[in-house]
């Protein structure tokens, strides 16, 4: 209270109160510790926590500015009971701790930055002290320059303009000696050979004779140096036409000619044909390299040698034209396209020629290394003549090489498959002329599939290196695109398996062509390597192919589908020709065996005839030697007397009323009429039906046109009537055997009941031997 009465009165000023000064501090303080309480964010929350309009000068209020502690204590006195002034307490002290421990973090986390802060501060007076004195030192410094650079000036300035006058006169002088020295120092390099300098000397004087030749001193120097300077463009004329030195040299000879003012257009002829004339010699002599007298260099030896001299030579050519004669414009860049392009093709002309004398080894190693070359040295003159085509021609050239390379390895991999055909043919000749058990069908299969597969993988290892990453033609449209698809794929690949199909195809001819001359067991082993071909070895070499040419090409391909189509459809045919061939062999010993007997006369059976038991061994040979290639097959149910069977068809009461008739001589036309009927009803036997890819199907299709070939046979005889029981005792004994090589047993009964019955219509006197007799002859033979 007394703080608050103590003050000035009302009529004194703030100028008139001595306690100005003391006032002033509080405003300020109040001042710093808002500013403070903006900084931490202390107002917000304050105002938040207050009742809403406050008295900024209570007193009483601990966050005022204003605040009386004991004025506070007293309200607090006054106002609370004991018990809220002991929480107060509590508070008061609990806040009091907080503010120390937010003083003691604010002090210990900005330590390092006050430290820091205050060295800045002291260097930086140390540092602006050294400063100012360093300035104050270089001020004096520049003001005594200054003076004295000023007395130098004016004590000189006369001397300066003296000099540079006589400095000029000097250069002059210097100038005039060098021109009336000029002749002499022409002269002096022509007789040493520097025409380098020479012209140089003559390029510096010329503009300023010109400008001064009306002066008679001036004029006189002129005539000398034109004088020297005609010897001088005569004498590098003559070294130019010499043609002894090389192309840098002659460029240089150009290069001085046309500074001393010579002509352009006849300096570029002449350089044009003494360029030929070098260039001319280097193709002369890698002509002389293909001659048929000394032995040709190697292909990769001949591209090296080229690209070094002749390509080597059309570069430093081009290179030299086009820096000197650049001023010639379009029609002197056609001239040297022109030059290079004839002389380019005759160049290809003659590494074409090399590279045909390649095309009959089989190692691409070599061949491809020497084109890499070649189509690198081509790389810079095709850039620095791209109008004569000279990189277009030389990939032209490559790709050409190319498809002659896989028409190359497509021969070879035919030529491969004929030999192992021949092998084979071999194989199988000479252990029969040796009378010698031969060698295994799956054998031969094993090793004819085995050296084609090796020779396809030879082939493509070997075409594949025109698309490895290291060869520089290699990223070529037609590297990465038709090579690969239209090339490799279609042209050597299913160009050679469609060759394969057709060369195994060509061995179904007639049998009075190729075919007949064709062993069946060569038959056999092509129509399993054909159909192997189309089950799994198809579709491996082009999923190989594909997988290490990666198509790029949208060109339509052969389907793998179609491939195995054509494989299946070959080796159908070779079976079927194969069941014909075997068929036909049997028929003959059959036909031989008919047509050769009388059989009116014919005595009484007692054996089976020694052809039957040939036709028995060579089916069962047959059975075996297809038993090695192909899988059983599927058989119809046999009956349980199948191997027992004494063709009771034959003294069955339908047998007998099949021909009994004929017994009686009254009734010839009711036996063929009883025939013709019962061929109505029985099953159609289709002789030369689809044979399928197992052994019973072959077998069945051999049999039934060797029993036809009996059949047609017999019906053109006539028996008598122990002819008639020959053939029923042959007939019982192919029963006994033939039954367990078909399909169906009932086929072969059929077959042989026709056999017999056709005898019978064309006996006489058509009287058949008893079963029991017939099993005994049967069994006995």
């Amino acid at each position: 209270m007394a703080a608050a009465a103590t003050g000035p009165g009302p009529g004194s000023g703030p100028g008139d109160s001595p306690e100005g000064p003391e006032a002033e501090a509080p405003e300020r303080r109040r001042k710093a510790h808002g500013m403070l309480k903006l900084y931490y964010g202390l107002s917000e929350g304050e105002a938040a926590g207050r009742p809403a309009g406050p008295d900024p000068l209570d007193p009483t209020d601990l966050n005022g500015a204003h605040f009386d502690p004991e004025v506070y204590l007293d309200k607090l006195r006054r106002e609370c009971p004991l018990a809220q002034l002991m929480d107060s307490e509590t508070d008061m002290v609990r806040q009091i701790r907080a503010l120390d421990s937010d003083m003691q973090t604010l002090v210990y986390e900005n330590y390092n930055k006050f430290i820091s802060a205050t060295d800045t501060i002291r260097k930086m007076k140390n540092d602006f002290r050294k400063m100012e004195d360093e300035m104050d030192r270089l001020a004096t410094n520049m003001a005594v320059i200054t003076d004295f650079s000023a007395r130098i000036s004016a004590t000189l300035q006369d001397r300066h303009e003296r000099i540079t006058k006589l400095a000029g006169v000097h250069a002059l002088l210097r100038k005039l000696q060098f021109l009336f020295e000029l002749p002499s120092r022409l002269t002096k390099c022509v007789e040493l050979g520097a025409y380098g300098q020479a012209v140089r000397y003559q390029g510096r004087a010329r503009a300023v004779l010109q400008q001064y030749q009306h002066l008679p001193s001036f004029r006189a120097i002129q005539d000398d140096c034109q004088v020297i300077t005609a010897r001088l463009a005569q004498q590098l004329r003559q070294r130019f036409r010499e043609g002894g030195s090389g192309a840098p040299e002659q460029a240089e000879c150009v290069e001085l000619l046309l500074a001393l003012g010579e002509p352009a257009e006849e300096l570029c002829e002449e350089f044009l044909a003494h360029a030929r004339g070098r260039l001319e010699e280097e193709l002369s002599s890698l002509e002389s390299e293909l001659g048929p007298s000394p032995p040709a260099p190697d292909v990769l030896e001949f591209t090296d040698r080229g690209g070094s001299g002749f390509v080597g030579g059309l570069c430093q050519v081009a290179a030299a034209y086009q820096e000197l004669f650049a001023a010639q414009g379009p029609a002197g860049a056609e001239k040297l396209a022109a030059f290079a392009r004839e002389l380019g093709g005759r160049y290809f002309a003659l590494v074409e020629r090399r590279l045909a004398q390649e095309q009959g080894g089989g190692d691409n190693s070599l061949l491809v290394r020497a084109l890499d070359r070649f189509h690198r040295r081509l790389r810079a003159p095709g850039a620095l003549l791209a109008a004569a085509g000279l990189a277009e021609a030389a990939t032209e050239i490559v790709e050409r090489v190319a498809r002659e390379r896989l028409g190359h390895h497509l021969q070879g991999l035919r030529a491969a498959f004929l030999g192992c055909l021949t092998d084979v043919r071999q194989a199988l000749a000479a252990p029969r002329l040796a009378g010698k058990e031969g060698p295994s069908l799956a054998d031969l299969l094993a090793n004819v599939a085995s050296s084609i597969l090796s020779h396809i993988k030879a082939s493509l290892a070997a075409v594949h290196l025109f698309t490895a990453k290291e060869v520089s033609f290699s990223n070529k449209p037609y590297f990465r695109g038709e090579f690969c698809s239209q090339g490799v794929r279609e042209g050597l690949i299913v160009g050679f398996i469609r060759s394969m199909c057709q060369t195994a195809q060509s061995f179904c001819d007639s049998p009075g062509e190729k075919g007949g001359a064709t062993p069946p067991a060569l038959l056999l082993l092509l129509s399993r390597l054909c159909l192997d071909y189309e089950t799994a070895t198809i579709s491996y070499i082009l999923t190989l192919t594909d997988e290490q040419f990666l198509v790029q090409d949208q060109s339509p391909v052969t389907p793998v589908s179609t491939l195995c189509a054509e494989a299946r459809e070959t080796a159908r045919r070779l079976l079927t020709h194969y069941v014909k061939v075997q068929g036909l062999v049997i028929s003959q010993m059959l036909r031989k065996s008919v047509e050769t007997r009388d059989w009116l006369t014919t005595l009484e059976p007692r054996n089976v005839r020694a052809v039957m038991k040939r036709v028995v061994e060579d089916t069962t040979a047959i059975d075996v030697q297809v038993g090695l290639l192909y899988e059983e097959g599927v058989r119809k149910a046999q009956s349980s007397d199948s191997s027992k069977r004494t063709f009771s068809v034959y003294s069955s009461s339908r047998q007998q009323g099949r021909y009994a008739p004929s017994y009686t001589p009254s009734a010839p036309m009711d036996t063929n009429l009883l025939s013709n009927i019962q061929k109505l009803f029985s099953e159609r036997i289709d002789v030369f039906s689809p044979v399928e890819f197992n052994k019973v199907s072959v077998l069945t299709g051999i049999i039934k046109i060797s029993l036809k070939t009996l059949l047609e046979c017999v019906r053109l005889r006539t028996f008598g009537r122990f002819g008639l029981q020959q053939v029923q005792v042959d007939c019982h004994f192919l029963q006994l055997y033939l039954w367990r090589f078909v399909a169906d047993e009932e086929l072969v009964h059929l077959l042989l009941d026709e056999v017999v019955a056709s005898a019978a219509l064309r006996c006489p006197d058509p009287v058949p031997m008893e079963p029991s007799v017939v099993e005994v002859i049967c069994e006995r033979g």
